[in-house]
């Protein structure tokens, strides 16, 4: 397991109530949790959101905090509740009311990665799978908390920008005539974000040249429900960055296309903040 659950990035000075954060992004990969799995080093890797921390670590310089997991999301999904364990893969757990995320594998402590592939070689205890909840979800839990009242306590509103990304092939086919998005923005259909900040931020990317949906596919999961509460001045947006943009999915290395897009994700977040300074009050409406 990691040292650190998270790294937090803190500006010399915070000047707007946009916190910035990458749930999925870790790689520290201890030995013993490669020991356990069937997956080699490269297929394990093919759930996380890889390099979105070095997408944005110009954020600091911007005035605003950035907080970036440590551990893998194969080994914990930071994006889950910690009551979403799956009875197919930690002993003790009852079977019973699920929900199509577990169902699927994919709980606090997954079961597959992408194009569901298989973790473990059996299950792990009850006793590990809290452990890992305790020792990472909490922590990383409680830091973006408190960054967002911080925010709220500040300026009246907390704005939380989650950053993701997506591989190619869940979005391929989608999109329809607009053709297939480069940026999905998800507001759990606007109940995680003031709808009029949602807008702003997707005519914010479209006028940088991408193209852009909105919570299809992905509309937001646990980090949305919890933090996005727009009629107590908190709002929260899931940035969803197709793969392909910046990255060569198949080698997992950046391609020749990385810098540029890191330039327009910082150019993204800046006009955010901006954004974000001019509309004082909106969530206290």
């Amino acid at each position: 397991m990691p040292r650190k659950p998270y790294r937090l990035h803190l500006p010399k000075g915070v000047t707007a109530p946009v916190v910035v954060a990458s749930p999925h992004s870790g790689r520290a990969y201890e030995a013993a949790f490669l020991s356990r799995s069937v997956l080699d080093a490269g297929r394990i890797r093919s759930s996380e959101d890889a390099f979105v921390d070095l997408l944005l670590e110009r954020v600091p310089e911007m005035g605003m905090p950035l907080l970036v997991a440590e551990a893998p999301r194969a080994f914990l999904d930071l994006n889950r509740s910690p009551a979403e364990l799956d009875p197919a893969v930690v002993h003790d757990v009852p079977r019973g009311a699920s929900n199509p995320r577990v169902s699927s594998g994919l709980g606090v402590i997954p079961r597959v990665v992408a194009q569901g592939r298989a973790i473990y070689r059996g299950k792990i205890t009850r006793a590990e799978a809290q452990d890992r909840i305790d020792r990472v979800w909490h922590p990383y839990h409680r830091q973006l908390d408190s960054l967002m009242a911080s925010a709220r306590s500040q300026f009246g509103q907390a704005i939380l920008i989650d950053c993701h990304s997506m591989p190619h092939e869940a979005i391929e086919g989608t999109g329809g005539a607009r053709g297939v998005p480069e940026i999905v923005l998800g507001d759990r259909f606007g109940a995680a974000a003031d709808s009029a900040l949602v807008d702003a931020v997707e005519t914010i990317f479209r006028d940088l040249g991408f193209r852009v949906a909105r919570n299809a596919p992905f509309a937001g999961a646990y980090i949305l429900q919890t933090y996005g509460k727009p009629a107590q001045g908190r709002h929260a947006i899931q940035i969803e960055i197709d793969r392909t943009l910046y990255m060569d999915e198949a080698t997992l290395r950046p391609n020749a296309r990385f810098d540029s897009i890191r330039n327009l994700l910082s150019e993204a977040i800046l006009r955010i903040r901006d954004l974000s300074v001019g509309a004082q009050g909106l969530a206290a409406e």
